[in-house]
Parts: structure tokens; C-alpha cells; sequence
């Protein structure tokens, strides 16, 4: 056998294509909450960000791959629509809807084959690759690690805005890989109701009751949608950003050491709530946090384990024998004043086997922790936590 290795960061009818795309955004939430879950045992007193939406994207290209137990795998894990065809169809659909260049909001989604030299993938494969999941193809001699290494990092930091650098480790690559898959997600939007600059002062952010530190917290004054959930204990706030229907949720527990509740229950924050449209003086920290995540034992804490053995079915992709070898994914986020800069780069590695404020607005003060999520529509793109 072979090994794979994976690197992270139309449809036929009006009623098809709903129905697939629906199973598509509710899977998404799911699988969101599940990964936030196996993230966080690894993770617990500390800032983090990743993009569900990177990883289901190429392991769903990696899916098309895949035969029998290893394709069901797949399903389960990243609760994907019940059958390959469905998950194809709304990503066809939805893909296209990742593209957005304007002065306002930057939006991209792209995907790349890296082929090694003597390695041939089925043309079926290669045909649905480009077809559906717009991929693009390069040989490459991963003989020569370094120089590898050094050519698939070069495309992402040009996907991402420089935001994901070194995503590929040379030490990763040798004559036995045989295809490198790379999504690379890139996001950059202004507020519609920016912060003003004057206003950011230095604040506290209490981490605990007893320990806290100081942050530039930026200040906002308008009507956003809001809803204060007496049952979770906490308050939600969504932030538009300008030009397209994506926006930011910050969920701020009640408590200073209310987050830990609120993950107990991730997928319930992901179903937007009966919002009412409030003034509200927003206080907001400024951040930035990057994070990498090695996505092999958590992926298989999900489901998907036959891709990881001897027993893997890729024949749909290639003749040779191959199983998946590592998943890793890379992720950025940088929210300022005027907007929210964010990437994700995940890959697949096939081997040989071998402000001033007005009495009556409301108060939305996020000086303890709190969970985030950016959101396209009803699909997540990126999920993080701020807890220090």
C-alpha cells in the first residue's frame, strides 16, 4: 500500500439543490460544534481559531476519492449530506458563492493539487476535481523536500494574503508522497458601522475573577441585532459586515467564568436566536490569534479512521494503494477597528505505505471570555474562542 497524505488550512433539479445544500449548512454547524469540542480538550485555558469550512472542503475532494467504509467515514465524520452525490451537488453550488473581491469584503476559497511527479490520479478524479471543487493541478518532484515545501507554501501565503505561512513542513515530504491536497479560505471585511479609532483605550479583560489584563477595547454605538438568552445565561450580538450577507456572532456568557457553560452546548449557540434589532454600545477587544491544529487523531475521535489504516479505499482517486498519512490546518484572525482579517489553509498528504454611550442603549461589554463565529449565510466559516 501507499500512503496518502493530506495537508490542511448544478445541480439537476430546483429541489435537488436545496435539499443538498440545506444538509450541507446543517452538517456544517454539527461538524462545527464537534470539532469545537475536540479542539478544546487540547486547548483549554487558551485563544483559538479554525475554519470547519476549510476542512470540510478538502476532505470532501478527498471523499470523491474514496470507496465503501473509507467514503462513509467520511460522512460521518465531517457530517457531510447522506451521500457523495449530495455533498458534490452543494458544493458546486456553494463554492462559487466564496468569490467576492470588492473594496468592502474579500472572500476566496481555492484549492490546489499537488501531484508528484511519477503519480497519476484517475481522470475521473481529476475531471470532478476541476468540475466541482475548482481545483487546479502541479507536479511537483517531492523528492526534493525543501524546494516542495517551499513551492506549495509560496501558493497559500498568495491565497492568504501572507496570513498562513509555512504551512507545509519539508520534514513532511519525501520520495514516498505521492499528492498533496491544499485548501486555502481567505476572508477580509470592513463593519458596516465601523469602531472609531479615538475611542480604543486601554481596558481590562478578566480572564478569571481574580486575574485580569489589559486591552485595546474598541467602542461602537448603533442597532445591531441582539438577543439576551436567559436559559444559556448570555447575551448575543451580531456584527455586519459591509457589502455581503456575512457577520460575526459574539457570544458573551453573564459570568466572568461563564464560558466553560456555554461550551457544554456549542451547536445550540450555532442556531441563530430570535434576534431583536436594539441599540447597543458594543465594547469589544481588539485581537489576533493564530492557531495550528494537527487534525489526525481528532479526526478519527470523529469517525474517520479506516482513511488512516492499511485498509484505506482510495480507488476512486488512483490505482495505487494509499492511505491518509497527516491532516493539518493553519488558521489566522485579526479583528480591528475597521474590520476582521481571516485565513485557513488546510492540506492532505498522500504517501507510499511504508465609546460614549446613550442611557438607553444596551450594554455589551466583552471584558471576560467569549466564543466567536463568522458566518456566510447559515454556513460557518470560522469558529474561535477569546479567553485570555
Amino acid at each position: 500500500m501507499k500512503w496518502i497524505s493530506l495537508i490542511l488550512a448544478a445541480f439537476v433539479a430546483a429541489v435537488t439543490a436545496d435539499t443538498a445544500l440545506e444538509e450541507f449548512a446543517a452538517g456544517n454547524r454539527l461538524f462545527t460544534a464537534r470539532l469545537y469540542n475536540e479542539v478544546l480538550k487540547n486547548n483549554h485555558d487558551a485563544n483559538f481559531v479554525f475554519s470547519p469550512l476549510s476542512i470540510e472542503i478538502i476532505l470532501a475532494l478527498t471523499q470523491a476519492g474514496a470507496k465503501g467504509k473509507t467514503a462513509e467515514e467520511f460522512t460521518t465524520a465531517l457530517n457531510l449530506p447522506s451521500t457523495q452525490q449530495k455533498t458534490q451537488e452543494a458544493l458546486k453550488q456553494f463554492l462559487p458563492t466564496l468569490k467576492s473581491n470588492t473594496n468592502d469584503l474579500k472572500l476566496s476559497s481555492a484549492n490546489k493539487l499537488f501531484l508528484g511527479e511519477a503519480f497519476e490520479i484517475l481522470e475521473s478524479f481529476k475531471q470532478l476535481a476541476t468540475s466541482v471543487f475548482e481545483a487546479g493541478a502541479e507536479n511537483i518532484d517531492f523528492s526534493k523536500n525543501q524546494a516542495a515545501a517551499e513551492s506549495i507554501n509560496k501558493w497559500v501565503e498568495s491565497q492568504t494574503n501572507n496570513k498562513i505561512q509555512n504551512l507545509i513542513n519539508p520534514d513532511s515530504l519525501s520520495a514516498a508522497t505521492r499528492l498533496v491536497l491544499v485548501n486555502a479560505l481567505y476572508f477580509k471585511g470592513k463593519w458596516s458601522t465601523p469602531f472609531e479609532d479615538y475611542l480604543t483605550r486601554k481596558e481590562k479583560f478578566f480572564v478569571t475573577k481574580t486575574n485580569s489584563k489589559e486591552v485595546d477595547m474598541m467602542h461602537v454605538e448603533d442597532t445591531f441585532r441582539y438577543y439576551e438568552c436567559t436559559k444559556r445565561n448570555a447575551k448575543f450580538l451580531e456584527l455586519p459586515y459591509a457589502g455581503e450577507n456575512v457577520t460575526m456572532t459574539i457570544v458573551l456568557p453573564n459570568e466572568v467564568e461563564g464560558l466553560t457553560a456555554l461550551e457544554s452546548n456549542v451547536e445550540s449557540l450555532l442556531t441563530p436566536p430570535p434576534y431583536n434589532y436594539e441599540r447597543v454600545a458594543v465594547s469589544l477587544p481588539k485581537w489576533l490569534v493564530e492557531t495550528k491544529l494537527e487534525l489526525n487523531q481528532i479526526l478519527e475521535n470523529l469517525g474517520l479512521k479506516t482513511a488512516f489504516t492499511g485498509d484505506a479505499d482510495f480507488s476512486n482517486l488512483s490505482k495505487e494503494a494509499l492511505q491518509i498519512s497527516q491532516v493539518v490546518q493553519k488558521a489566522f484572525i485579526n479583528v480591528t477597528e475597521s474590520g476582521t482579517e481571516a485565513a485557513a489553509a488546510t492540506a492532505v498528504y498522500f504517501k507510499r505505505m511504508s465609546l460614549q454611550l446613550r442611557p438607553k442603549s444596551i450594554i455589551f461589554k466583552a471584558n471576560r471570555p467569549y466564543i466567536y463565529f463568522i458566518k456566510l449565510g447559515n454556513t460557518v466559516l470560522f469558529v474561535g474562542r477569546k479567553s485570555e
